[in-house]
């Protein structure tokens, strides 16, 4: 499996307040990053698999959702994660 428990943990201990701090939207947005990246090769691969597309859209959709709410609450930490994980809008 691509995302283990592990991987999780690491990803909400980088970019959260800590492993067990699953709600911050820093360490929710990395999470879909990453899932998203994974996704979208494996779609580079799969043209035509219509259930991996429909999740991909999903996911950006939720990333773009949490991106908005941290740019109108917090722009500090908006900034932040953008720059950490290079994401462009």
């Amino acid at each position: 499996m691509y995302l283990t428990v592990q991987k999780k943990k690491e990803f909400f201990k980088e970019f959260g307040k800590s492993e067990f701090d699953t709600g911050t939207s820093e360490g929710q947005i990395a999470l879909f990053t990453y899932r998203i990246s994974h996704l979208t090769e494996h779609l580079k691969e799969n043209k035509n698999d219509l259930g991996t597309q429909r999740a991909l859209i999903g996911l950006v959709g939720k990333r773009r959702k949490l991106l908005d709410h941290l740019k109108n609450t917090e722009i500090d930490r908006y900034r932040t994660i953008i720059k950490k994980l290079s994401i462009r809008k």
